[in-house]
Order: C-alpha cells, then sequence, then structure tokens
C-alpha cells in the first residue's frame, strides 16, 4: 500500500474512532430517537425496499413472488399504452400546479404577514382550510355537474355564454382544465403553513441592517433578507409541492370517475391504484411505484439546486 493510501486509511480510521466516541458520549440522546428511529425504519424505509423488490417479481398476492427481472419494466415502458398517458397527465399537472401552487404559497404568506395578527390567523385558516377539508370535492362535483343543475353550467346559460350544459366532468377536453383549478385551490397546504412560520422567524434586525447597506425596496428586501432566511422552510415547501404534483389520483378519481373518459385524467397514481387494489399485480404496481419515487427523487434534487442559489 502506498504512503498516500496509508493516510488515508489512517484518517479514516482516525475520523470512524472520533464518530465512535461521539455517539457513545451522546448514546442516552439515541436511546430516546430510537422509537422514532425503529418506527420509520418499518412503515417508511422497509417498505420501500420490499416494493423495489417486488417490481422484479410476478407478485399477484395468491402465490409466491416470482422473479422475472426487468419484464415490469419492460411492458409498462413499451406496451402500456394507458401507463404512458398516465404519465402524461401526471407531468403536464406536476409542471403547471407544482411551480404554480408552490409560488402562490409563498407569495399569499408573503401578503397575510404584513397583516395584523388576529386578522392573520383568520386569513391562515381561510386559506389553509380547503386543503383539510374533506367535503372539498362534493363542492367542486357540484359547482361543475355536467348537467343544468351545476353552478357553473347554471351561471353560464343565464348570462347568455352557453346555450348548454358543458361537460365538465366527462369531456376529455375539459377534464384537465378543471383538475388543474381544484389542484392549485387546494395546493395551500404544509407548506404554506411553512412560509407563515418561516415569515415570522426572521429577525426584524436584519431588514433594518439591510436598509442601512442599501437595500431600498421590498423586492431586495425579500430576494437578499427574507428568502435566505428562509431556505429551510423553502425546501421543505418544495417537497410539499412535488409530492403533492406527483401524487395526484384522489382528485382525478372523485371528480372524473374512475377510469376517466377515455383515460384523459387518468394519472399514474390512479394506474398504481388500477393494478395494486383492482387487479392485485402487486410486481407491476411497484414497479409504477418505483418509477414515480425516482421521478419524485430528481425533481427534489432538481429544486434543492435552484434553492442553494437563492439570495447568492
Amino acid at each position: 500500500m502506498s504512503s498516500f493510501a496509508q493516510k488515508i486509511a489512517k484518517k479514516t480510521k482516525r475520523d470512524i474512532d472520533i464518530a465512535y466516541r461521539k455517539a457513545m458520549a451522546r448514546k442516552v440522546c439515541y436511546l430516546f430517537l430510537l422509537p422514532y428511529a425503529i418506527a420509520f425504519l418499518t412503515f417508511n424505509i422497509i417498505p420501500v425496499v420490499i416494493s423495489i423488490y417486488y417490481s422484479f417479481t410476478y407478485y399477484n398476492v395468491l402465490e409466491p413472488p416470482k422473479f422475472i427481472g426487468l419484464q415490469n419494466y419492460i411492458n409498462l415502458i413499451l406496451a402500456d399504452d394507458i401507463f404512458l398517458i398516465a404519465v402524461k397527465n401526471t407531468f403536464v399537472l406536476a409542471v403547471i400546479t407544482g411551480p404554480v401552487g408552490y409560488i402562490m404559497s409563498f407569495l399569499f404568506a408573503w401578503f397575510i404577514n404584513e397583516l395584523p395578527r388576529y386578522i392573520r390567523a383568520i386569513a391562515v385558516l381561510v386559506f389553509y382550510a380547503p386543503t383539510i377539508a374533506g367535503s372539498v370535492y362534493t363542492i367542486f362535483a357540484i359547482l361543475f355537474s355536467s348537467d343544468g343543475n351545476g353552478w357553473v353550467n347554471g351561471w353560464l346559460m343565464e348570462l347568455g355564454i352557453t346555450q348548454g350544459p358543458i361537460m365538465w366532468l366527462s369531456d376529455p377536453s375539459m377534464m384537465m382544465k378543471v383538475i388543474i383549478g381544484v389542484i392549485l385551490w387546494m395546493s395551500l397546504g404544509a407548506g404554506f403553513l411553512s412560509f407563515v412560520a418561516g415569515l415570522q422567524g426572521v429577525d426584524r434586525a436584519q431588514y433594518e441592517a439591510g436598509y442601512v447597506d442599501g437595500v431600498s425596496n421590498r423586492w431586495q428586501e425579500l430576494w437578499y433578507i427574507t428568502l435566505p432566511n428562509m431556505k429551510p422552510m423553502l425546501l421543505f415547501g418544495a417537497v410539499m409541492a412535488i409530492t403533492q404534483s406527483f401524487g395526484v389520483g384522489a382528485v382525478t378519481q372523485m371528480l372524473c370517475g374512475f377510469p376517466s373518459t377515455d383515460y384523459a385524467a387518468h394519472t399514474v397514481i390512479n394506474h398504481l391504484t388500477d393494478f395494486g387494489s383492482v387487479r392485485f399485480d402487486m410486481g407491476y404496481a411497484s414497479a409504477i411505484a418505483t418509477l414515480l419515487f425516482l421521478a419524485m427523487i430528481l425533481s427534489n434534487k432538481l429544486v434543492q439546486y435552484f434553492l442553494r442559489r437563492v439570495g447568492t
């Protein structure tokens, strides 16, 4: 072994020894973390690993998994036309609702932050409520009902804009427009709350120092002071926005049916539900989930790259 390799090996061993001593010195802290670590490993890490393994098998729940290599992935990409439609719809929703919803969440949080305390609390509740309201699908189903009793159709016909009802939730050319609007309405979720909390946590003294150093307007204040102080919240909001945009499934299923007409609103999550919960082809469903997981990871890495450049 060369002298350089020996130095590297000694340094690595020394770093491991230091890390071990630090861990042993704080073993009580790790003991307190143990319950969460066990739960996280059991319900997050292990299921992901098992799902990746099943993606290389044929598994119908009733029989033992049969290893088939890359056949599920080959069928997905080369033989499953519905999956390609689902991928297109999912990426259209992700590209539109992800960035727009993320920007909306931050802008609304920024505007609300300027309000008095009690008014701000009410405004946060009003904007956040659609995310947790279980009846939101029912409300939009009534608004965009495809007959004359739908509120939107009723208003349009009363104003003379249309002569008859528009099939909002069954016409392939209209479905995605409605779905995008509903998702944007529901986009002010956990990321929005993190932005509100982050804006409250920025030290006001930094704004005063910024004005002394030459900050002359609110946009410079936002770029050079607010955003750099909110990088952890911005990253969290980005992760939530990506997860929400790629995880669209319940909205399309509740409003447009399962499956939707001509699969016009069919998403990857709907396709996953179809094979996992309806057909019980768990190997194929696991392959779909693995590809979706990889797409989310790559998107998160891309967002992290851009967020590191904020305020620099």
